[in-house]
């Protein structure tokens, strides 16, 4: 028998009224069946500036509603962000919440004794659902390269979350039953809570 894990999702298609909503749903519903507790977040929801007016060179105080998603994610065991590709990449609003809310203190530190980096969100799992609209995920790589690197590699796994990528792909061009049998596969993540 798996163990309960708490899960945070994210809807970070700033429109939850999408393919990616859906997706997030179907995930959540796999997680809750087998028992799982799922803390749901839509993206579009938040109210914060997702612009750094000064780089990192003076301190923007964060607003509440990152605040409070810093403690969702302090909390969860598991942690799940579900997104269109656009442009190769993910939206700005997601792009932007990194920017302002994945800071020193929070998701990891640099250690200036040892010259290393503290992975604060370390022992965690996640998992990346990428959605792309026109091609194939494996045609886009072809093209112009991994654009999963990003946020597996230089965001979640910097701060220490051990991190799995699935994508799904083209959306626009295939038939209600292929969007029927990755929603199962989805469903069956949130099932496993992977």
């Amino acid at each position: 028998m798996q163990t309960q894990k708490n899960i945070l999702v994210i809807c970070a298609n700033p429109d939850k009224d999408t393919f990616s909503g859906v997706m997030a749903d179907h995930y959540q519903v796999g997680a809750e069946d087998s028992g799982h507790h799922v803390e749901r977040v839509n993206l579009g929801d938040l109210q914060f500036d997702p612009i750094l007016h000064k780089g990192y060179k003076e301190i923007q105080p964060l607003e509440p509603d990152l605040l409070a998603l810093q403690d969702k994610f302090r909390a969860a065991d598991h942690i799940v962000i579900i997104y269109p590709n656009w442009w190769c990449t993910m939206p700005a609003l997601l792009k932007g919440l990194f920017d302002r809310f994945w800071i020193p203190g929070f998701a990891f530190n640099f250690n200036k004794q040892t010259k290393k980096i503290e992975k604060h969100l370390a022992g965690k799992t996640g998992r990346v659902i990428i959605l792309s609209g026109s091609h194939s995920p494996f045609k886009t790589w072809w093209q112009f390269g991994d654009y999963t690197n990003e946020i597996q590699y230089g965001i979640l796994e910097f701060a220490g979350i051990r991190t799995n990528v699935t994508s799904f792909g083209p959306c626009e061009r295939v038939n209600d039953e292929c969007r029927e049998k990755w929603l199962k596969e989805v469903e069956n993540l949130g099932k496993k809570a992977v």
